[in-house]
């Protein structure tokens, strides 16, 4: 047995020595390797000896041999469902026969002429090889992909969101409405185990020096795409059709909205920006720049076509008043984060990505700017027919000026989508304000018209001027105390403050007209005759009937502003208090010395004054809670 392994020994020794001793001819080496190859399987282990993977390779090993050797490596490791590259000495050995593969390949194909039986073995040994790769790809990109929390996704959105709420104490419409905060900062995550995108690199490289670029596109691509889809349901970000988004209620939708809103920062400044460093580190020192851009095309698109097709579905969707807002968010989220999808996708194949972008952006614009002018048709025709009680505040007058003072947040926004819109102001003049200024302006004249009509449903004149000055100073304080006084301007709040006076003016001669022209003394007559007392008893009858019917309706009448309905008792005090004191004076002792005199004097001035202060309380008085002068 000793002696029979010391004779193979000896004949490997010398048939090595025999092609070393053949270096001047490759051609004639090359026979004879594959002679004493096929002669006895003894010899077939001459290519392992001199094409140790372990040592540096001589220039002058032959192809063939190097083929041989390369094959048993490569075939030796194909064992399907068996992961490779969980032992790092056999994936460097597979690495390592594929390299020797790729490199005979290439002097195959620089020999005259071609050996085409020896380039199709090759090419077969690197396509099982690629195979195998392929699958290891995928498997080590999946298991090493990091499942991200939503939580902390969310919390690089900056806490400090922006709030607004306004609505009545008592009931009306609310517009309440929170804007998404921004992206702290650019910042990216590890999407991929950290320690295993060596691993991946080394993957790719030979995929790519191979000529397998696309298959390892396809698999990486797909790999990824998975992840991202995964990260877009962690988000709570569904897979929904336009026809599906469409038929969602709007307490849902609105709360869909606001996340996407969210989500597109997140995944596009957050994501995708980490997706593009993970592609670019994975194809780092690949030689065609196309292959990274093309993956990462491949893997974020499908990704960034599902968030634009919420906003598509949601720019063509039915209008109404309420979503404006949302659609705007949507608008700046969108807008604000093109300029990073532009970056991300900045080669020709995502040339598709941004068109589609651009395209979802400029259709929520036009969706915005809808929605605006419907309101504007709606503010107009508004037609409902049920007086406020008491003439106080419209819900209408409430709804539109915390709508438009909630616009003016997006003041920015809507001035530039409004531009070309508005030219000129209502009087066909050029003008200094803005387009939303205008608008806005247009929108509230609108809507004081409408208050206009609406007081006509007040059968009591006074009535109807006292809720025209409610309704126009509700306007007026809306727009002094925002934004919107920069907005419109001085002119428009002085404007309408001289409306108000002039509608207290007319309230003052509507309401207390008949109650002061019973204490003119024309019709009295002079004298203490009987026609005399009786006309004046008349007179005194008729001034109380008239107070004590303005005070039981005008107590019930509301005048929410303390300060306007201040104003508006001293200018009744005014009027009434002198007239009826000097017409107590000069006629009251005709009637105080006879009998029932308390029956016609039934106040002095003192009490009407007091009277007085219990009007527009909202409070209807109570007649005999009313005090009497005792005679």
């Amino acid at each position: 047995m000793e002696t029979t392994v010391e004779g193979e020994d000896r004949v490997l020794a010398t048939a090595q020595k025999i092609v070393e001793s053949l270096n001047a001819s490759q051609d004639v080496t090359d026979d004879m390797l594959l002679i004493l190859s096929s002669f006895d399987n003894r010899l077939s282990n001459i290519s392992d000896l001199i094409s140790d993977p372990h040592l540096k390779k001589p220039s002058n090993v032959p192809l063939f041999s190097r083929l041989t050797h390369a094959e048993k490596i490569v075939v030796s490791h194909l064992a399907p469902n068996i992961p490779l590259f969980d032992d790092n000495d056999d994936a460097c050995e597979f690495l390592y026969g594929i390299d020797e593969l790729i490199d005979v390949i290439g002097g195959l194909y620089a020999l005259e002429p071609a050996p085409v039986e020896w380039i199709d073995r090759a090419e077969s040994a690197v396509q099982s090889a690629m195979t195998k790769l392929e699958d290891e790809l995928r498997r080590v990109v999946v298991a090493n992909t990091i499942r991200l929390d939503a939580e902390k996704l969310y919390g690089c959105i900056n806490s400090a969101t922006e709030t607004m709420s306004f609505g009545s104490h008592d009931g009306d419409v609310k517009i309440v409405h929170q804007r998404g905060g921004s992206l702290a900062a650019d910042v990216w995550i590890d999407v991929v185990n950290e320690d295993a995108v060596s691993t991946i690199r080394d993957i790719v490289d030979r995929m790519v020096r191979a000529k397998y670029e696309k298959e390892c596109c396809q698999v990486y691509s797909s790999c990824r795409r998975e992840g991202l889809e995964e990260c877009l349901g962690i988000l709570g970000i569904e897979r929904l059709s336009i026809e599906e988004v469409q038929r969602i209620e709007w307490k849902e939708l609105d709360e869909k909205m606001k996340r996407w809103v969210q989500v597109v920062k997140i995944v596009v400044r957050l994501v995708l920006n980490s997706e593009k460093r993970l592609c670019e580190s994975i194809f780092d020192g690949v030689h065609c720049d196309l292959i990274r851009e093309v993956c990462f095309v491949e893997a974020a698109k499908m990704c960034v076509l599902q968030l634009l097709n919420f906003g598509e579905a949601v720019a063509i969707g039915k209008r109404s008043p309420e979503k404006l807002f949302r659609i705007l968010d949507m608008y700046e989220g969108l807008s604000d984060t093109l300029r990073y999808l532009r970056s991300l996708f900045s080669d020709e194949s995502g040339e598709f990505v941004i068109a589609e972008a651009v395209g979802v952006l400029d259709a929520l614009g036009e969706a915005a700017k809808s929605t605006f002018s419907e309101f504007e048709v709606a503010v107009k025709g508004e037609a409902s027919k049920r007086p406020v009680q008491g003439g106080e505040i419209h819900p209408l007058s409430r709804y539109v000026m915390n709508y438009v003072k909630l616009l003016v947040e997006y003041g920015e926004t809507l001035n530039m989508l409004l531009e070309d819109d508005v030219k000129e102001g209502g009087d066909g003049k050029e003008t200094t304000m803005s387009p939303l200024g205008m608008r806005l302006a247009s929108l509230i004249g609108s809507l004081e018209s409408n208050i206009e009509e609406k007081a006509k449903l007040y059968e009591d004149n006074a009535l109807q001027y006292v809720f025209l000055m409610n309704n126009k100073l509700y306007v007026v304080q809306k727009v002094k105390d925002s934004e919107l006084g920069k907005l419109l301007g001085d002119d428009f709040v002085k404007s309408r403050r001289g409306i108000i006076r002039k509608y207290a003016t007319h309230y003052l001669r509507a309401s207390w007209s008949k109650v002061l022209a019973c204490l003119r003394d024309e019709g009295i007559g002079s004298g203490s005759s009987s026609s005399a007392k009786m006309a004046l008893k008349e007179r005194f009858k008729n001034f109380n009937a008239s107070f004590e019917e303005i005070y039981r309706a005008q107590t019930s009448w509301k005048v929410p502003d303390s300060q306007l309905r201040t104003e508006l008792r001293i200018s009744i005090s005014e009027r009434v208090i002198p007239a009826y004191r000097s017409f107590l004076g000069r006629f009251g002792p005709q009637l105080e010395s006879g009998r029932h005199a308390g029956k016609y004097i039934k106040y002095t001035a003192e009490d009407l004054d007091g009277y007085l202060a219990d009007l527009f309380e909202g409070t209807p008085g109570v007649l005999n809670h009313m005090r009497r002068k005792s005679s």
